[in-house]
């Protein structure tokens, strides 16, 4: 097969590695990647959000199945535009995209579904928003209505942080994305991301994840894309997962199904676990970052097996191939991420890691240039190892870290402190 990846973060380099490790793969292109999956795919420049140049690329370059990576050409209808043209395609259509692109429409499907999740209200307007938090007051949480890179989520500890969150985001600090904004209730618990495949009619659950949404030690600071992520989430036990398919992801898709925009590609659900109870948080539409890089590390070459299976409507005969194993992603930002932060400068060290099927490091925000690998991004590197433990997999994936010269960069230290504590 002639594989096309839509995508340039860490989460696409993950894909394209697991892609490569199977035989199927004959060719393998990558739009419009990073100086780490140039190593390993070719690499083109393509307006990713454009379904019509997308869908010529393909066409130009004879490929058999394309793999959607980010949310926004989702959202933007590329899989439509990819369908409509004969095109094999993993990722959901625009309409079944809006699980992710709106988180209104999220909770009404939740409520149609039955579905436990976070009491909410939604907001077009500023001063009723405000009104609503002056009621219920605070812990709460104000989410933009729309796609802001998972930065648009504020957990607001008291009635004055969320005051300024409604603030800001109508103000426009997430652009276009909070010119709606939805308020939950506050919900306690210890979150975990499960990974499902999703053909339209069947579901598979293919694995558990943890993130780490805190820029600082121990949970703390301003919320990431992520700082790091393992697999799986030990929180999440065999009869959680199965309360969260029956209870959550299951009724969902039928939801969607009924009202035509049935869901075809992978759910990422968010979901906060307490006394054994699922409720879910939010649904994204594609893999998680960095989660992606952890479970990438763990299915190896069956995933695109599974991903083709669910573009091709045959999961209900399909099955995952789990091993005993763990795996760990650290996460490598250029200094002063989440905010402002420099590029340009250079990485050192790379040629030295390993790269084999227990230890990877992923790029995210990197290019080539001049023999060099500079950091162009926030999120720079991933790095990944897998072991019989977590102990084993954490150890394995510092020690590369330590390897790795660039003065201009931090991680967190701590990754995989719950499961380990």
């Amino acid at each position: 097969m002639n594989i096309l990846i839509l995508g340039s973060g860490g989460r696409e380099h993950a894909l394209a590695w697991a892609v490569m490790q199977n035989p199927k793969c004959d060719k393998l292109i990558v739009a419009p990647g990073n100086a780490g999956i140039a190593q390993i795919a070719d690499c083109a420049s393509l307006d990713i959000d454009n379904g019509g140049a997308v869908a010529a690329f393909a066409e130009e370059n004879a490929i058999d199945f394309v793999i959607i990576g980010p949310e926004a050409p989702l959202a933007a209808g590329v899989a439509d535009r990819l369908r409509d043209a004969g095109l094999l395609v993993f990722g959901p259509s625009e309409a079944a995209a809006k699980l992710e692109a709106s988180k209104s429409f999220t909770k009404e499907i939740c409520d149609a579904a039955n579905a436990p999740t976070a009491g909410y209200g939604h907001f077009t307007d500023a001063e009723a928003a405000k009104a609503h938090v002056r009621h219920h007051g605070a812990p709460t949480v104000v989410k933009a209505d729309g796609l802001a890179a998972g930065k648009g989520v504020i957990i607001a500890m008291t009635e004055a942080e969320a005051i300024a969150a409604i603030d800001d985001m109508f103000g426009g600090a997430f652009g276009g994305a909070g010119a709606e904004v939805v308020i939950e209730e506050f919900m306690e618990g210890e979150e975990a991301s499960l990974f499902v495949l999703v053909d339209g009619e069947d579901v598979l659950a293919i694995g558990s994840a943890q993130d780490h949404k805190r820029v600082g030690e121990g949970d703390t600071g301003p919320n990431t894309g992520g700082m790091g992520a393992y697999s799986p989430a030990p929180v999440l036990s065999a009869e959680i997962e199965a309360r969260a398919m029956e209870e959550i992801v299951k009724p969902t898709m039928r939801v969607m199904a009924e009202r035509g925009m049935p869901y075809q590609g992978v759910l990422y659900a968010g979901l906060m676990i307490k006394d054994g109870q699922p409720r879910l948080v939010e649904y994204n539409v594609r893999f998680g970052d960095p989660e992606c890089q952890v479970l990438m590390m763990r299915l190896g070459a069956q995933a695109l097996d599974l991903m083709q299976a669910a573009a091709e409507g045959r999961l209900a005969e399909t099955q995952v191939n789990w091993a005993d194993d763990h795996a760990i992603t650290v996460v490598i930002a250029a200094e002063g991420y989440p905010g402002a932060y420099e590029k340009g400068s250079e990485i050192k060290g790379l040629e030295g890691l390993p790269e084999d099927s227990s230890n990877m490091a992923f790029h995210a925000g990197t290019k080539a240039e001049d023999g060099k690998v500079l950091a162009i991004g926030g999120r720079v590197l991933n790095v990944t190892a897998r072991g019989d433990t977590l102990q084993e997999a954490r150890d394995r994936a510092y020690a590369m870290v330590d390897g790795i010269d660039w003065p201009q960069g931090f991680f967190r230290r701590d990754i995989g402190w719950r499961a380990l504590k």
